[in-house]
């Protein structure tokens, strides 16, 4: 992924944040010598700790077909996009230019996590793993804990696996017209507010705290 100096975050601070509240991505997992990479959407949890980029949790079944390969080869790629809105080229041209002079491009926010994977199959690990997952997404509770053995999740502990990822590197990007004109980027930000479709608040948002610089 390309990241030019006016992408990149402001700081750790700014990915983290984000990266917390977007928790579905696509698992990359390298394949067998001369096969593409197995791919796997997949909801997880993200935890600052332990290490200097923390580490991921998630969970699959038994029977995906990646295991034999992510256990040959446990270097693994966490990819999560959103906060994406094609933006067309009207809006972008430069002050006294034709408006058909503008360039189409699209805004976006993306971490991608290097990691290595340890797979999890002791039960009572498994169990506090996927309690821990669960809690990120139901905070309100209302779901049993799973227990190794126990009703009514214990019978089907076997059939998942879990996955500790260690997170080893990290890049991240914000694509919202950084290196852009002030009155571009005011105007851009504007339309977004015209138009208020599907993640144009998200990437307006982001806009407007990235010119002013917080993060």
């Amino acid at each position: 992924m390309l990241i030019h100096p006016w992408d990149a975050p402001q700081d750790e601070h700014e990915w983290r944040t984000w990266l917390t509240a977007h928790d579905f991505g696509q698992l990359a997992v390298n394949g067998a010598s001369g096969e593409p990479p197995w791919v796997q959407p997949v909801h997880f949890r993200y935890e600052p700790e332990p290490g200097p980029h923390g580490q991921v949790i998630a969970h699959l079944a038994r029977p995906n077909p990646l295991w034999r390969d992510l256990e040959r080869n446990p270097a693994v790629l966490l990819s999560v996009v959103d906060d994406y809105v094609f933006v067309p080229g009207h809006w972008t041209a430069p002050e006294g230019a034709p408006s058909e002079h503008g360039t189409p491009t699209s805004y976006y926010a993306a971490v991608q996590l290097r990691c290595t994977a340890h797979v999890v199959d002791d039960p009572e690990e498994k169990a506090t793993l996927l309690n821990r997952q669960v809690a990120h997404f139901q905070p309100e509770g209302g779901t049993a804990q799973v227990r190794p053995g126990e009703p009514p999740f214990g019978r089907m502990l076997p059939g998942l696996r879990v996955l500790r990822l260690q997170v080893d590197d990290v890049r991240a990007k914000f694509k919202y017209a950084g290196n852009k004109a002030p009155e571009i980027q005011a105007r851009v930000a504007a339309r977004l507010a015209e138009r208020d479709g599907p993640s144009d608040r998200a990437a307006r948002a982001h806009q407007l705290r990235r010119r002013t610089g917080t993060a």
